[in-house]
C-alpha cells in the first residue's frame, strides 16, 4: 500500500536519516517521500545527506523536496563568493553562525564557490512549497499578511511566526519544519482538530539530554502515524 511520508529538517545527520528511512519507515518504491528542507548545517555531514537523497532518487524512489533557509544561506553565499577575490560576504559570515564551516568541510572546500555544481543545482531545484490534497507543505510557513501568501517565497524559507488564514489555503492544513518544537506538542498538533498547522521539526541536532527533543520525525499524512528516530550521529 502506498504511503506518503513527510520528513522535516535533517541538518547533516545522515546516519539518523538512513536509519529512519531504511529501518523505521522501511521505504518501498510504492511510497512517496516529502522532505521539508534544511539538509545541511548544524550537523557534520550535509553533503552526505544530499548524496543519500540523490541516491534514492536515482534508484527510482518517489522523492519530493523543498528548499530551506539553510540552503538559501548556502546558495546566496555561493553566488556572492563568485565575485570576491578576498574575504567573506556578509551573508557567508552570517551563515557561519549556523553551521557553514561544518557544511563546507563536508564538501571538502573552504569557500562556497568551490562546492561542486551538482549540489548547487540540486538545491536550486528545491521547491518552495508543495500542495497536496489535504495539506500544504512548506519549510517555514506562509506570510498571511499579504493577499496571496504563495507569492512570498522568502517567507516560505524564513518566517517564524504566522497565523494561518484557512481561506487563503483553500481549507488545507500547513505542515512545516524550521522551528524545533517539543515532541508532545507535535503529537498534540497531529491529534487535535483545533489547529490549522502541524509543526514537525523536533530539533534532531539537539543533544538527547534536552527532554522532548533530538529526534528526526516522519509523518504518514494518510494515516497520521508519527515515527521518531533519535539522533545516532553524535
Amino acid at each position: 500500500m502506498k504511503r506518503r511520508w513527510v520528513i522535516p529538517d535533517i541538518h547533516g545527520n545522515v546516519n539518523t536519516l538512513k536509519q529512519l528511512i531504511e529501518n523505521v519507515i522501511q521505504l518501498t518504491k510504492e511510497d512517496s517521500l516529502y522532505f521539508l528542507g534544511d539538509y545541511i548545517d548544524r550537523g557534520s555531514d550535509g553533503k552526505s545527506v544530499i548524496d543519500y537523497i540523490m541516491s534514492i532518487q536515482d534508484q527510482g524512489y518517489d522523492v519530493h523536496y523543498l528548499i530551506g533557509n539553510h540552503e538559501d544561506f548556502c546558495l546566496k553565499s555561493y553566488e556572492l563568493d563568485q565575485h570576491r577575490c578576498f574575504g567573506k560576504s556578509a551573508v557567508h559570515k552570517d551563515w557561519e553562525r549556523y553551521g557553514a564551516k561544518a557544511t563546507l568541510t563536508s564538501f571538502g572546500v573552504k569557500r562556497p564557490r568551490n562546492i561542486d555544481e551538482k549540489y548547487i543545482e540540486w538545491m536550486r531545484k528545491g521547491e518552495y512549497f508543495i500542495e497536496l490534497d489535504k495539506f500544504i507543505l512548506v519549510h517555514a510557513g506562509l506570510n498571511f499578511n499579504i493577499p496571496n501568501p504563495f507569492e512570498d517565497t522568502n517567507s516560505m524559507m524564513w518566517i517564524r511566526d504566522f497565523k494561518v488564514d484557512i481561506a487563503k489555503t483553500g481549507g488545507k492544513k500547513i505542515i512545516h519544519g524550521h522551528v524545533p518544537v517539543e515532541y508532545s506538542l507535535i503529537e498534540n498538533l497531529i491529534r487535535s482538530n483545533n489547529y490549522n498547522f502541524i509543526a514537525l521539526d523536533n530539533g534532531v541536532y539537539y543533544k538527547s539530554s534536552r527532554d522532548g527533543f533530538g529526534n528526526l520525525m516522519a509523518l504518514n499524512i494518510d494515516t497520521m502515524e508519527l515515527l521518531a528516530q533519535p539522533n545516532i550521529d553524535f
